[in-house]
């Protein structure tokens, strides 16, 4: 397996989904756009995955977990917003989920700290 080559699949999936969330944001697609908040990150922590233990990350999709594995230093408040962002990956994987949606201001803080956490989480790669 060529390392390089898997981080770099995972780290430029993390950046492309990125900019897809902020067009399903903007175009008011919130749960689609929160969706792909967890996706981006748990991108970004998946090409951590790979360069700490030179394999395949597992299929997971638990951010927390993916952090704890990879022992990656993160701030405590990042930490408790990749938990806020778990309820929302199930939205695209099971039918008939329907989490209540945060205020407009809260969907702005959650994109921020989205951008936030990837760019520091890439450029620490």
């Amino acid at each position: 397996m060529d390392i390089e080559k898997q981080i770099e699949y995972w780290k430029e999936g993390a950046i492309s989904d990125l900019e897809s969330v902020e067009i399903l944001i903007q175009n008011k697609k919130i749960l689609n756009g929160l969706f792909f908040c967890h996706l981006v990150l748990e991108k970004s922590l998946k090409a951590h995955y790979v360069k700490v233990f030179e394999q395949i990350p597992p299929r997971t999709h638990n951010l927390i977990w993916l952090c704890d594995q990879i022992k990656i230093k993160i701030e405590v408040a990042d930490k408790e917003f990749l938990g806020i962002l778990s309820k929302y990956q199930l939205e695209g994987r099971y039918p008939g989920y329907d989490p209540i949606l945060p205020s407009h201001e809260k969907i702005l803080l959650y994109l921020e700290s989205t951008r936030k956490i990837t760019t520091w989480l890439i450029n620490q790669l």
